[in-house]
């Protein structure tokens, strides 16, 4: 039985439900990542003792759970795009966004089946946009390419705005910083592609990175839905 087909106790003296224990427990995790999440540390916010919480969650991968299917409601379509390609693009850059605002959900993605309300509406939205285009095995293999792009590219974008927060150093400042090191490694002429690819690529911002790789996988997707089969 999953956390959303277990019923919620009674009503008690100190008001609690699971929206009130999402909300902190999101709250906690905006402010310090997944690891600034506990039972205690949201019972505590709620003014509640622990055991409390017990009743309404069983583990703390249940309240992890919770937490990804409400922040999944801010990925969700408010209408639906005129096709496929404009649809699967749309939940991509607002999966992007909800995970900038709430970088956590990077530590989630991919990580677990999304079996709540919101995250099945996410994925019915994905599936309803290739629905007809070719046969359920294909349409599911397309879905899944379009997840795992996402997934990767957010986990690099989040992470290196980590190691900006750690470190102090913006990736300009890094590049500045490593630059003499990495010269004297190109002067040696072992590395021909990465010497062409550092003189002479452009510097583009990860949105406009993260655009134009998506636009990559959405044009194989679409090669591979008008295949035809083996």
């Amino acid at each position: 039985m999953t956390v959303w087909d277990r019923p919620e106790p009674p009503t008690r003296p100190v008001p609690l439900d699971r929206e009130r224990i999402v909300a902190a427990a999101v709250a906690l995790a905006d402010e310090g990542g997944l690891e600034a999440v506990s039972v205690r540390k949201v019972a505590a916010r709620l003014d509640a003792g622990p055991m409390r919480l017990y009743g309404y969650i069983s583990t703390k991968q249940e309240l992890f759970d919770l937490m990804m299917d409400e922040v999944q409601a801010e990925i969700l379509l408010t209408e639906q795009p005129g096709d496929w390609r404009e649809a699967l693009g749309v939940l991509a850059h607002r999966t992007r966004q909800a995970a900038l605002r709430h970088e956590w959900l990077a530590d989630l993605l991919g990580s677990r089946p999304t079996l709540g309300p919101n995250g099945l509406a996410v994925t019915e939205a994905t599936l309803a946009a290739l629905d007809g285009l070719a046969d359920v095995d294909t349409a599911m293999r397309a879905a899944e390419t379009v997840s795992a792009y996402c997934t990767g590219a957010i986990r690099r974008e989040v992470a290196n705005l980590r190691a900006e927060r750690a470190t102090g150093q913006s990736e300009h400042d890094w590049q500045r910083a490593s630059g003499p090191h990495v010269m004297r490694m190109l002067a040696t002429g072992r590395f021909p592609a990465l010497t062409k690819a550092v003189h002479d690529g452009a510097d583009v911002d990860a949105e406009a990175s993260f655009s134009t790789g998506l636009d990559w996988v959405l044009d194989a997707v679409a090669a591979g839905l008008t295949r035809p089969p083996a």
